[in-house]
Order: C-alpha cells, then structure tokens, then sequence
C-alpha cells in the first residue's frame, strides 16, 4: 500500500533541496556545509523556471556555490560545517574580502531568503502578479543591502519575468507542488537563519554591497 502511494507522488521541483534541507542540520545543531550547499544547487532548476530574466539571480547563486564547495572539498573533515568555514576567514583576517567565503555565504544566503519569500508569496496571494510577488519579496529580503547599481539591475530583470500563470504552470499547479512549496517555505528558513546568526558573528550579517 505504501508503494503505491509512493509510486503516484509526483516527484516536484523542489524535492532534491527538500530532502537536503532535512538532513542539513548536525545533531548538534550546526548547518552541515554539503547538504546546504546541495540544496541550493537543486534550487537553481527552480529559478530556471522562473524565466530567462532570472539567469542573474541564478548565476550568482551558482558562482557562491561553487567558491563555497571549492573551500569545502579542500578539506571535507574540516570543513564539515559552515560556520568552520567562517571561522577559517576570520583566521586569515578576510571575513570582509569581497572574494571570501564568509561573503559569497552571506549573498547565496540573502538569495534564499529571497526565493523562499517569493514562493511564500506566490502561495499566500493567488491574486498577485508574479512582478508584485517579486518585488514584495525583494523589498522584504534584498533591497536594503544593495547599493544603486544592484537594485537598479534587479528592478529591470523584475520587469521581464514571466507571467505568474505561465510560472505557475511550468512549476506545475497540483497538490503535490504546493505542499512541496509549503514545506519549503517552512523547513528552509531555519537553516537560512541560523547562517546569519553564524555572520552576525563575525560581523557580516549587516554587509551591503556598493
């Protein structure tokens, strides 16, 4: 019986960083870096979905990725958790390089914040464009750390997104997809925020950019 129901869930979306998210977390608390870091990268099919506008967003999403799992891979024992990854460049005095690791987290962090909010939206209001949706939720998550050049190219990629009912469609609209988005919204932002209190700590969770 349990494999039937199995056999007619639909595999959605989101299931690859779902299943990530949950075991991303230590028995000790702490954010384990290789499942975050995987539950990111099955984020960015997401944001394909989202249109050819969002390829920004999803580049540098995946250029964070990418200088995070090279720290990661170059000592995988040591590096098993984020916040050792942080506290390696507090060592070397480069918490605050823009090319450190400690600040591509903080972005790819910022960058979830802003797509679990926008997902949140698009589920919470059936009745906003997906245009609204996104800048409701970059006015919640993003724009007070981007200086005028980020917001302004931001602002000009919102104006090209799809329409909400053709995102809708592509992510697909059945009952498995929703509870997916759901849960989502519900089980990523603990993770999200226990990285901005490991920033906060080295005193990057307030960082904007030029």
């Amino acid at each position: 019986m349990q494999l039937e129901l199995l056999k007619r869930m639909e595999i959605t979306v989101f299931r690859a960083a779902l299943e990530e998210i949950k075991i991303a977390k230590s028995s000790e608390g702490e954010v384990l870096t290789k499942p975050f870091l995987d539950a990111c990268k099955h984020m960015l099919p997401v944001v394909d979905k989202c249109g050819a506008s969002m390829s920004l967003v999803k580049n540098i999403v995946d250029a964070n990725i990418m200088k995070l799992e090279s720290r990661y891979l170059s000592n995988p024992a040591k590096f098993n958790n984020l916040q050792s990854i942080l506290r390696a460049d507090a060592a070397a005095k480069a918490t605050k390089s823009s090319s450190s690791c400690t600040t591509a987290l903080l972005w790819l962090t910022r960058a979830m914040d802003f797509l679990v909010e926008l997902f949140r939206n698009l589920l919470d209001h059936e009745d906003w464009s997906m245009i609204h949706a996104c800048m409701i939720s970059y006015n919640k998550t993003l724009k007070k750390w981007h200086g005028w050049i980020c917001g302004s190219s931001f602002m000009a990629i919102v104006k090209l997104v799809p329409d909400r009912n053709k995102v809708m469609e592509v992510i697909g609209g059945t009952k498995d997809v929703r509870h997916d988005m759901v849960l989502l919204c519900t089980t990523f932002p603990p993770l999200l925020e226990q990285n901005h209190k490991y920033l906060a700590g080295v005193g990057m969770d307030n960082h904007k950019s030029p």
